[in-house]
């Protein structure tokens, strides 16, 4: 088999390719390195960049390939395995920010993956105190990469200090919430280079959410707010959910995103009863 770079397209050397169109990202929603240039950028030598040609050629996410993501306005460091951060989880920094805005002090990046949403919510607001976690040790050491500190290696709430309990002001909690059934439907890319357990939400895609909102009561501060993205058809049973754990529930949602979350916050005062 030739080598990538002996390689040609339509009789054009792949390199001369290279700058212009060469990689284009299959997973549509993928927080993509928009230049055709990434992969050259982020090769050392020329044998390195056909290292990288070789492993997008087998399907592997651009950025894994190139090793970041440029997600919300900073640049995540990713390696290869981690979940590639998704456009339209920019609703969810979005909608911390604003929860900042108003004085939040304390945030938290469950299910925290490359902790791409918790960096982006602390480069808008840097005086944040922002922790994370998540189940996956290589999505933690990735995570590290960089948040610097501070992140957590466990099972849901199990992995944070518990000086935190109730003292979180907003709870980002991204977590995966494709059906089971449903996983076979996703690009290759997803289902072959990304951690099930970031993508598998169980039977109707919501056993890890509700897990997530059943303990957020005690972890969240009076008024913390906890945030997680949703398909529109999980809408009500994720609102009942969320009501069920005696949190206010409420949904946010950005067309041009093509994004939904769904959010519940703890009453300011103990025995004040949810909005119904």
């Amino acid at each position: 088999m030739p080598s990538a770079t002996s390689r040609k397209l339509h009789g054009v050397s792949l390199f001369s390719f290279l700058p212009f169109a060469w990689i284009v990202d299959g997973t549509p929603d993928a927080a993509t390195p928009r230049s055709g240039n990434a992969s050259v950028k982020a090769a050392a030598d020329p044998s390195h960049l056909s290292a990288l040609i070789d492993r997008r050629a087998q399907g592997e996410p651009l950025e894994q390939v190139v090793g970041y993501a440029d997600f919300c306005g900073v640049r995540v460091r990713l390696r290869p395995g981690v979940f590639v951060p998704r456009v339209r989880s920019e609703l969810l920094v979005h909608t911390a920010l604003a929860e900042v805005h108003q004085g939040a002090k304390t945030v938290v990046d469950l299910c925290c993956g490359s902790g791409a949403l918790g960096l982006a919510v602390r480069r808008s607001a840097p005086s944040i105190r922002l922790l994370a976690a998540d189940c996956d040790p290589v999505a933690v050491a990735c995570a590290l990469d960089n948040l610097g500190a501070g992140v957590f290696q466990g099972d849901l709430f199990a992995a944070l200090p518990d000086a935190l309990r109730g003292r979180i002001d907003v709870l980002l909690a991204n977590v995966p919430y494709v059906a089971t059934e449903h996983l076979s439907l996703l690009p290759a890319e997803a289902r072959l280079h990304e951690p099930r357990t970031a993508l598998d939400g169980g039977a109707d895609g919501l056993d890890v959410f509700r897990a997530v909102v059943a303990g957020a009561a005690d972890w969240l501060a009076p008024g913390g707010l906890l945030l997680s993205e949703i398909t529109e058809a999980q809408t009500e049973a994720a609102i009942a959910a969320v009501r069920a754990a005696g949190l206010c529930p409420a949904v946010v949602e950005d067309e041009d995103l093509e994004s939904r979350a769904v959010t519940g916050r703890r009453p300011q005062l103990p025995g004040v009863a949810p909005l119904r």
